[in-house]
């Protein structure tokens, strides 16, 4: 068992943790925010590992987080994760194709296409999942009742 970590809390820090418990922030941000109050009102980082299935060196973490940064330590840092490989004007390029051409495209010939056209290698779920997350086509059932491009 490590030393006993404690942070103190001010009523208007407190205030400001409880406050984003009902915020528009992530939930690892209410997550972290709660860890911090729990701890500040007595509960040894064992206990609040426990609580909310983590492990001990998590809560720790946060709370030397908490220490050093203070609010802002609650938030991730920018740049995680990979940076994208496609542009806002491939996915347009293949919105157009699809508008223009009288065809139907299945995923793996929309990637091709983008690879043939664009240089640009995509795999067709992840084109698939990008094209859904924008309502790009394929949503419309009206529109593929009404005019059949198979025909």
């Amino acid at each position: 068992m490590g030393a006993r970590l404690r942070v103190f809390l001010t009523r208007e820090q407190d205030r400001t943790l409880f406050n984003l418990r009902t915020a528009e922030v992530p939930q690892k941000v209410k997550d972290r925010a709660e860890v911090i109050r729990l701890n500040a009102h007595g509960w040894y980082v064992e206990k609040i590992a426990d609580h909310f299935n983590w492990t001990e060196q998590t809560v720790r973490t946060v709370l030397h987080k908490w220490q050093k940064l203070g609010v802002q330590g609650l938030w991730e840092l920018p740049g995680r994760g990979l940076t994208t490989k496609w542009k806002e004007d491939d996915i347009v390029f293949l919105e157009e194709c699809l508008k223009k051409e009288p065809r139907t495209y299945n995923s793996r010939q929309l990637a091709q296409k983008l690879e043939s056209d664009r240089s640009l290698k995509l795999s067709p779920d992840r084109l698939r999942r990008v094209l859904k997350k924008r309502g790009s086509f394929g949503n419309e059932r009206e529109g593929a009742i009404r005019v059949s491009k198979t025909r």
